[in-house]
């Protein structure tokens, strides 16, 4: 049997190398095999169905597009970068697999619609993904606060302590932050479920087609009304780096407050082993280097949005060659993502706190102030006049070298004969249950927030 040629491109016959080699794409976007192979067999379907190709044909095409997926799963496909692209790729190698019945696969559509749609099934498989990786860190958060249940932290602002809270109730701030980032992961799915195929290059296509069908095929829940937004769309992309950019930065406070917390002066913190590392010439170092690299990555992300931001903005309608640079960071900041959310989830059951450290540090630096200006106030004084009492109060304590807890009943009395001998008795404990409010850091109100939470990610 005489050896069948390989195709050319299309596109690239009369390129100068160093012009292919520039806009070549294929040894990034190889990786949307999967969605353009679904994609093909969807569309090849149709054309049957709607006699646009013969039957047979049809069948030759579906059967040499899977045993081309099988050679793609095993890595045993040749990639030719004189194909430009992924999608050139499996078409060549189909016309050779089956003859002159795979040149009619491109029958009604261009690669215009046929990338848009690959792009939208990426968006939707990875938007699902980091659902579910979500709904795994947040179990995570919550069974790290339900073992810490009655441990005492400092709660801050400006980075200076403020108010007594639990530790549960500061863990849950992070379930509620990446309860926000998977209803936008879940908006993300929502906005790129929509067919584009069936624009063609961006006016339609003189064809009898099926959209509906092919829609149905792929999971898709509606086709576009409009081909020419259909093949230049790339919001659905911008709304996934959105949404990645946020819950990297919600990763980022949390990767912060490890590195804080495991340093010699919080003490809060001590790291694993196992997700820590030594100094190279230190030996008594173990470094937070999981959390840093989170923390560095997050501004990656950040440029990944803004990268393909910029390249949208001046644009003009319908499709234009720019849109090719809408992958490599599309593709970084999802694997950036799911990695970083699969080692914090790893990492978060493993961090041990010092919550005798805690507790003493959530009495100290006078955060107990807020509590002596709210009993003044239940006395009758005026927040604003409380206020300045107890602030005198602690500059006289503060002169003295004393603590709160070290004040005669007397010296409270210097500030407010309203003072009485149950002041002595506010304590940690007793202004962190004083906060029964929902929302608020009470023991009862956070063993409620936990239970919601449970019940929240077991209904997702």
């Amino acid at each position: 049997m005489a050896r069948k040629k390989r195709p050319e491109s299309p596109t690239a016959a009369a390129l100068d190398p160093r012009a292919l080699d520039y806009s070549a794409s294929v040894s990034y976007d190889w990786r949307l095999y999967p969605y353009d192979i679904r994609g093909s067999i969807a569309h090849t379907r149709m054309l049957g169905k709607q006699g646009i190709i013969a039957e047979d044909e049809a069948t030759a095409i579906v059967n040499g597009l899977e045993a081309i997926e099988s050679e793609l799963d095993a890595d045993t496909f040749e990639l030719r970068e004189d194909l430009e692209d992924i999608h050139l790729n499996i078409e060549a190698a189909l016309r050779v697999k089956i003859g002159d019945a795979g040149a009619r696969l491109h029958t009604a559509r261009s690669r215009n619609d046929q990338v848009a749609t690959d792009l939208r099934m990426f968006v939707k498989d990875y938007a699902g993904m980091l659902t579910a990786g979500l709904a795994a860190l947040q179990e995570r958060f919550c069974d790290l606060a339900e073992k810490y249940a009655d441990a005492v932290m400092p709660g801050y602002t400006h980075l200076q302590r403020a108010q007594p809270v639990l530790l549960a109730h500061h863990l849950l701030a992070y379930v509620e932050m990446f309860d926000r980032d998977a209803t936008r992961f879940a908006l993300c799915h929502e906005l790129a479920d929509v067919l584009p195929l069936g624009s063609g290059a961006l006016a339609g296509v003189p064809y009898p087609i099926d959209r509906a069908f092919v829609a149905s095929e792929l999971g898709f829940e509606r086709v576009s009304a409009n081909s020419i937004d259909a093949v230049s769309d790339r919001d659905f992309v911008v709304d996934f780096h959105h949404a990645a950019a946020l819950t990297m930065m919600h990763l980022s406070r949390f990767a912060e407050e490890i590195v804080l917390w495991s340093g010699p002066e919080f003490g809060f913190l001590r790291l694993p082993a196992s997700f820590a590392t030594g100094s190279s010439i230190m030996p008594q170092k173990r470094n937070p280097d999981i959390a840093e690299l989170a923390r560095g990555r997050t501004g990656r992300v950040y440029g990944n949005l803004m990268a393909i931001l910029t390249t949208l903005k001046g644009l003009p309608l319908s499709y234009n060659r720019d849109l090719q640079e809408d992958k490599e960071g599309l593709f970084h900041s999802a694997d950036t993502l799911i990695s970083t959310v699969g080692v914090f989830s790893a990492m978060i059951p493993e961090l041990e706190f010092d919550t005798e450290r805690m507790e003493e540090a959530a009495g100290g630096g006078y955060a107990l102030a807020t509590d002596l200006a709210d009993y003044l106030v239940r006395k009758g004084v005026p927040f604003r006049d409380a206020h300045k009492a107890v602030a005198s109060l602690v500059a006289h304590a503060q002169g003295a070298g004393k603590s709160l807890s070290e004040l005669a009943l007397e010296e409270y009395r210097r500030f407010s004969p309203l003072f009485d001998k149950d002041i002595l008795g506010i304590d940690v404990r007793w202004s962190i249950e004083s906060r029964d409010v929902p929302g608020g850091t009470a023991s009862r109100r956070v063993r409620r927030a936990l239970k919601e939470a449970r019940k929240r990610l077991a209904g997702r």
